[in-house]
């Protein structure tokens, strides 16, 4: 999305309020967890809906959903 809006990492941080390095962790899958404020930031910005940006992966590391203790 950011390649579509010719928008790079840096200015992308700059509109959002956050830091490159942080939003970089974002970008390459580096963190467990998102605030929503930032989320609605980096859409805001990319003019984009969160669906857009982001995708599920059930068998992504740290799912919580595995009930073999069950």
């Amino acid at each position: 999305m950011m390649a579509k809006r010719h928008m790079s990492l840096n200015d992308l941080a700059d509109n959002v309020g956050i830091s490159n390095v942080n939003l970089s962790k974002i970008k390459n899958n580096k963190v467990n967890a998102i605030r929503f404020s930032t989320l609605a930031g980096i859409c805001n910005a990319l003019e984009c809906e969160p669906g857009d940006i982001l995708k599920y992966d059930p068998n992504a590391e740290g799912d919580d959903n595995d009930n073999t203790d069950n």
